[in-house]
């Protein structure tokens, strides 16, 4: 696996860990939030050695990543989901890739489902992790949604993400940011018990408040406040202290507001409205869904999960939920998931 820097990607610098050989099937793995490319380190290698060539690029807003407008008040457009994509299809027109499989994980779910939507003519096929795909939306959220959650005293973590003060509360956090991200991802894993994911009846107050604090946050705390008294012991078998030191230094150097920019323009009807327009349309390469057994992701928007089957994906494979993973599959079952993918890729191929 080596490290390398890609210019001229859609106005980018991007930093992007590789494996495999070039001119060998491309796959092309977009991580998530709060996370970097290096949230892949369990799955390149796995991929290269079965002959891919495998790309895991720092996404806009992320790790070595550069030129990108890191300003909560900056270039909030360059953050919209179909940008997103353009930076996809520039860094392989850059290193003369013509086609790729795409695997999207969390946040680089809707990504890797939108690179697939808008050009199957160069993403052969998709796998999304964690993060379902139920099609392009209609309409934006209905904002009495959020009057009928603070009546509960509960506040959606996407429209907190999008406050001005989101990336001081996490970035200045009286923890620390060390501290911060190990209590963030352990409570969105296996590891935190009362992870027991179950299908929401609809996209109500009273459903929505069934979620998890660090979904639907309690009205007058922020996520580091929310995430704090869960701060395990000890190290994860599936995250090192030292694994977890290339996040921290990532976001102590950067901040997060260019991942916050992701989840403002997702619940802006303004710069949502390019999406609304593909309403209708579905992903016809063939697609594959990973997540965990214990991943709330699954069901955090009622009904996505069935949408994606029935719906969205019109030539779907196969949806896994794996045993002994969380939200963050590919790193808490790299072997479970590794298999699922090269079984899926092997037969889209």
């Amino acid at each position: 696996m080596r490290s390398r820097f890609v210019e001229r990607v859609n106005g980018l610098t991007v930093h992007v860990l590789e494996a495999g050989t070039p001119g060998r099937p491309c796959v092309l793995l977009l991580h998530g939030f709060p996370e970097l490319a290096y949230s892949w380190r369990k799955v390149i290698p796995a991929l290269a050695d079965a002959g891919y060539h495998v790309l895991a690029p720092d996404q806009r807003g992320y790790g070595r990543t550069t030129g990108w407008d890191a300003r909560y008040d900056g270039d909030l457009a360059s953050y919209r989901m179909l940008n997103l994509v353009q930076d996809c299809l520039s860094l392989l027109s850059a290193l003369q890739i013509r086609r790729a499989h795409v695997v999207g994980h969390d946040f680089g779910s809707p990504v890797a489902a939108y690179c697939a939507l808008t050009r199957p003519d160069v993403f052969r096929s998709v796998a999304l992790m964690s993060a379902p795909f139920g099609g392009p939306p209609a309409k934006p959220v209905d904002p009495r949604i959020h009057a009928d959650l603070a009546a509960l005293g509960r506040k959606h973590y996407q429209w907190y993400y999008s406050t001005p003060e989101a990336d001081a509360d996490m970035r200045r956090c009286p923890q620390g940011v060390r501290a911060f991200l190990r209590a963030y991802y352990h409570m969105k894993s296996a590891d935190w018990p009362d992870n027991k994911p179950a299908p929401l009846a609809s996209w109500s107050a009273a459903e929505l408040a069934k979620l998890p604090t660090y979904y639907v946050m309690r009205l007058k705390e922020d996520m580091a406040q929310t995430v704090a008294p869960h701060l395990p012991a000890r190290e994860a078998a599936w995250l090192t202290d030292e694994e977890l030191s290339v996040y921290a230094e990532a976001f102590e150097a950067n901040g997060f507001q260019g991942g916050l920019q992701w989840y403002r323009c997702g619940t802006s009807a303004e710069h949502s409205a390019p999406l609304r327009e593909l309403a209708g349309r579905t992903i016809d390469v063939p697609s594959m869904y990973i997540a965990g057994a214990a991943d709330w992701g699954v069901y955090q928007k009622p009904g996505e999960f069935e949408r994606m089957q029935s719906d969205a994906c019109s030539d779907m494979r196969g949806c896994h939920l794996v045993a002994g993973a969380g939200h963050w599959v590919q790193q808490e079952q790299p072997a479970r998931t590794n298999a699922l993918l090269l079984d899926f890729l092997g037969a889209a191929s």
